[in-house]
């Protein structure tokens, strides 16, 4: 287990997306991956309000509602961290006070709890103060309905300007950051990680497969072009992409292992990285994410995928 930030959660270091809930995993095979999941001693469950509204006729709020049932029909709650988000959602858009009292009673409901372990802020909104969104938060934690607090896509100005307002006016802080990283994306590294360290968040990267271009099932001509993330994965397919599956597969035959577990086993190695964010449609899927936890990479491989990584500009 791995702790986030100075809080007292725990949890496992793989972080289950559940952004495929209600839309590319349908009840039966999202409460499959959650039984799969928890089995294998997880513990870490990642949503957002905003899940899935806009994609093939879903209106939102539809991952948190089958996480909820999940969690009641099982009896999981005690055991179990929940992190979801509200800022996103067109429903409940931004961060003004009142969006964010009405918005966490609404997941409040959805997900069949009387609190949320780890509320983010999906992403900054300038229009805000940030005396007023962490005032709101603040309240929410005093009242016992949030554990902890979480910024999701801040830059480092905005994050570290968040920190400072919350410590003049003693206010709950943000323990954890959730920001854009992975082998294709390590933006983060520059301006994010150095805060991240001095200021002792944790980091729960999302895309930590890029869209799944790094399980290696995009490669070429003949990949599956139908699947609704395809377009997103193709993107990366280019000689900086070919270059760092090259190297992902180099690794993971050498430990018998897969493309999406050296992937992630590398994210997980990086400094400031609690525990990197992974959807699975199916429990098949899963097998290979779960493999990530106990795959350590010996030092070469991870300067292997380094170097294989570094964008053009810096080789």
């Amino acid at each position: 287990m791995a702790q986030i930030g100075d809080s007292d959660l725990d949890v496992y270091p793989l972080n289950l997306g559940g952004n495929v809930f209600g839309w590319t995993a349908d009840r039966e095979d999202s409460f499959a991956v959650l039984d799969a999941y928890s089995a294998a001693g997880g513990n870490f469950v990642d949503t957002a309000d905003v899940y899935m509204a806009g994609r093939d006729g879903l209106s939102g709020g539809d991952s948190e509602t089958i996480i909820g049932d999940w969690l009641a029909a099982r009896g999981r709650r005690d055991d179990m961290v929940i992190a979801t988000k509200v800022g996103s959602w067109q429903r409940h858009p931004g961060l003004s006070a009142k969006n964010i009292r009405e918005a966490a009673e609404d997941s409040l409901r959805r997900l069949r709890t009387d609190h949320i372990d780890l509320y983010y802020a999906h992403r900054d909104f300038d229009d805000v103060p940030l005396e007023e969104t962490l005032g709101a938060f603040d309240e929410l934690v005093r009242a016992g309905k949030v554990r902890y607090l979480g910024a999701s896509n801040y830059t480092a100005a905005r994050l570290a300007k968040a920190l400072s307002v919350a410590d003049r006016e003693g206010f709950a802080r943000y323990v954890a950051l959730q920001p854009h990283y992975n082998l294709m994306e390590r933006d983060y590294e520059t301006e994010l990680a150095p805060l991240v360290r001095a200021q002792g968040l944790s980091v729960m990267p999302y895309f930590g497969l890029a869209r799944g271009f790094l399980t290696g099932k995009y490669r070429a001509a003949e990949a599956d072009e139908k699947g609704p993330r395809a377009a997103g994965a193709l993107a990366y397919l280019d000689a900086r992409g070919e270059r760092v599956l090259a190297a992902l597969d180099e690794i993971a035959a050498a430990h018998g292992s897969s493309p999406a577990a050296v992937a992630l086993a590398w994210l997980a190695a990086r400094p400031t990285v609690t525990a990197p964010i992974a959807s699975a449609r199916t429990v098949g899927q899963l097998a290979d994410l779960l493999a990530s936890v106990e795959l350590r990479l010996a030092d070469g491989e991870l300067a292997a995928l380094d170097d294989a990584s570094a964008p053009e500009s810096t080789r």
